[in-house]
């Protein structure tokens, strides 16, 4: 039997299968939303054609191209144009940049948001916000940005080139690994966060053998479900922190920045809860989940040290320095790509 634990669930409807692109402007109608501003990446253009067309009279207008991290400058653009078309509600086509700006908009605005994901970002699953002003990162939790509905179609997720995919993978693995040791995590939170992780593994294993296997896009879209529900109940800690410092003030790529500090912090924080590590490793297939980590990031192409992503090593210094908390050798190992063999005593 578990021992006492509390456990918050959050309130999303999710709808899930191949062509369920279609159904976005009956789930709209469904939400009582009159009108819609419609938020899309670059590469979800022809999707929010789709779905522009399919709003009709509900359709209020639309944003084109996003940005990482949610700078506030494009924040406060997209809050300007939901007052200015009447917005009631946002429908985000994309990753996780696009989510992210719906969500900064449901921030200071009564809106609801329906998100359409096109990577394994898993932000759409959680009430968690983030934006980035003067070089710092700024992140909160409120139940107003989370998306009401989330629609998963794995076909707008077939042509997403492989170094993107594996990358937005890592995020999602992130989530998985970093809900079974913060101080919400709980029974729930771990068993979600192992699925969670053994979808997202075996996914991304079939999909670098065959990029347009169907199926396995629609795992890896289900992995980072069940993963972004466990980062809400969990929420961040160590880990997330360290990424959003990273991110927020040397604009380092959101994704890869994740897969090169995983298996680093994994190193550390792991061997702290050995039953949830045991099974994340099984999920894995692996007997060190680090190693795991950092071994199926390197098959996936993924870059594993910060050095590649244009870190300096003065800035992996400074950034120890700045954060909260003793995090120099895990910055040194992930600046530098060190092999995370053997936990730390």
């Amino acid at each position: 039997m578990p021992e006492n634990f509390v456990h918050t669930s959050y309130p999303s409807r999710v709808v899930f299968g191949a062509g369920s692109l279609e159904q976005v402007a009956a789930e709209i109608e469904l939400l009582g939303v009159r009108r819609a501003l419609l938020i899309a990446t670059g590469s979800a253009h022809q999707a929010a054609n789709v779905v522009e067309a399919a709003l009709k009279e509900r359709f209020a207008g639309r944003i084109d191209g996003v940005r990482q991290h949610v700078p506030t400058e494009v924040a406060e653009a997209a809050r300007t144009k939901a007052r200015e078309v009447e917005a009631d509600g946002v429908v985000a086509i994309g990753g996780g940049s696009a989510i992210g700006l719906a969500k900064a908009i449901a921030l200071t605005a009564d809106v609801q948001i329906l998100a359409v994901p096109t990577t394994y970002a898993g932000s759409e699953m959680t009430p968690v916000w983030g934006e980035t002003s003067g070089g710092s990162k700024t992140t909160g939790t409120d139940l107003r940005v989370l998306p009401k509905t989330v629609v998963y179609d794995a076909e707008l997720t077939l042509q997403l080139p492989l170094n993107v995919t594996a990358a937005s993978v890592a995020n999602a693995l992130a989530h998985c690994v970093e809900a079974v040791w913060t101080e919400k995590a709980n029974p729930i939170t771990e068993t979600t966060a192992v699925e969670a992780a053994r979808a997202l593994a075996d996914g991304l294993l079939k999909v670098l053998r065959e990029p347009t296997d169907a199926d396995a896009r629609g795992e890896l879209l289900f992995g980072a479900c069940l993963a972004g529900t466990a980062l809400a109940s969990a929420g961040t800690g160590i880990h997330h922190k360290l990424c959003h410092l990273l991110g927020g003030t040397y604009n380092l790529p959101h994704a890869e920045t994740h897969a090169a500090v995983l298996p680093q912090v994994a190193r550390a924080k792991a061997p702290e809860v050995p039953q949830a590590k045991r099974r994340l490793e099984e999920a894995l297939h692996t007997d060190d989940l680090a190693t795991g980590l950092f071994e199926l990031f390197e098959a996936a192409k993924v870059p594993t040290s910060l050095q590649t992503l244009g870190l300096t090593r003065e800035q992996a210094k400074e950034a120890a320095e700045r954060f909260p908390g003793d995090v120099d050798d895990i910055l040194t190992r992930a600046w530098a790509g060190t092999r995370p063999e053997g936990a730390p005593r």
